[in-house]
């Protein structure tokens, strides 16, 4: 029987602890159904990736204890809860260890419910702290299997920054679009009031049951954002960005879309995204482009004259994809304490 109450700092020293790490989205630049290498067909999605806000996690692994005496702090985070099983039983058998119980810490400040992938955040960084916890770092599949297995269907956060077509009811790469996207200059909004959308209830159509003219429409805009990433096309990206946020808003039913998308227009931005599973949306501007502070500041001024809040203006990282790591052990690693339990913003982000 696992107590209740946090171990003493002597007894928690005695015991391996592992810690890790994962970041949050912006929502879709790309959404929808496209065909696999084999012509298959496959729900997928490019998220734009955003730095700041994320999940971080803490696991004290207890040898001993069943596998099943799992505690997680705070209480609720269930997808969690099941990513740590999964990894404790894949890094026991990796390691030929019989698996064992712990506690699960998690600290963060991604919104839920706006479409940024706060739970994929979650279990993202659970499996990378019972990883470390066996001194182990494993490969962004390996990851990407276990958290579609954890919560059925999972962003692309252990892919970091590099712009990928991923398979999200998969956990598999279906293309790297390339490096890195082409910076922009993102002008975040929540659609909605900022209300929280309950992915559970949106509709779900199987990718057989996709029209043969959305499938090929679909990867019409596979094959713009593919050349808007290999060539630094800014005003191509936002093109594919708003197409795939015009066909999703039909899902989600924004009423404020129309008026999203006349602001961006007026504003000299070259595009709007929108999370196709929740409520955050952005308008996308090139930063190279003349009088930038300008628009920037006329799109907030519209926003606000439209009652859709904005949230946060940031950039797209330029820097260059991370290097792939192969499952086996980590190479080095410390302990570091824990923060404070952080409950889930309902919907503002921090601002810059």
């Amino acid at each position: 029987m696992i107590p209740a109450g946090r171990p003493t700092a002597a007894a928690a020293g005695d015991l391996p602890t592992g810690t890790g790490h994962a970041p949050c989205h912006h929502g879709e630049l790309l959404q929808g159904v496209f065909l696999d290498g084999d012509g298959r067909r496959c729900a997928g999605l490019v998220t734009l990736p955003m730095a700041g806000p994320g999940s971080s996690a803490e696991f004290l692994r207890r040898p001993g204890t069943e596998p099943g005496a799992l505690t997680v702090r705070p209480a609720g985070r269930t997808k969690a809860a099941r990513a740590a099983a999964l990894a404790v039983a894949h890094c026991a058998e990796r390691t030929g260890q019989p698996p064992c119980g712990g506690e699960l810490r998690l600290t963060g400040d991604v919104p839920v419910g706006l479409g940024m992938g706060s739970s994929t955040s979650d279990v993202i960084a659970t499996v990378r702290a019972v990883a470390d916890s066996y001194g182990r770092r494993l490969a962004p599949d390996t990851i990407a299997r276990l958290a579609v297995r954890a919560e059925l269907a999972s962003d692309p956060l252990m892919l970091d920054a590099r712009p990928a077509l991923f398979a999200q009811r998969e956990g598999r790469v279906l293309e790297v679009l390339g490096p890195a996207l082409p910076p922009l200059v993102v002008v975040g909004c929540a659609l909605g009031g900022g209300a929280p959308v309950d992915t559970l209830s949106l509709p779900v159509r199987p990718p057989a049951e996709t029209a043969d003219d959305d499938v090929r429409a679909y990867e019409r805009l596979r094959t713009l954002l593919r050349r808007a990433v290999a060539t630094g096309d800014v005003p191509l990206l936002g093109e594919v960005a708003t197409a795939s946020a015009w066909r999703g808003r039909q899902a989600l039913g924004h009423p404020e879309f129309d008026a999203l998308t006349s602001i961006a227009r007026r504003a000299g931005a070259v595009g709007v995204q929108i999370a196709h599973s929740g409520s955050v949306a952005g308008v996308l501007f090139d930063p190279a482009a003349p009088g930038l502070r300008y628009r920037v500041r006329s799109c907030l001024r519209a926003l606000d004259s439209h009652g859709i809040p904005a949230t946060r203006t940031f950039t797209t990282s330029t820097s260059t994809s991370t290097k792939e790591i192969p499952d086996g052990p980590a190479r080095g690693g410390g302990r570091r304490p824990a923060g404070p339990d952080t409950s889930r913003r309902p919907a503002r982000l921090p601002a810059l």
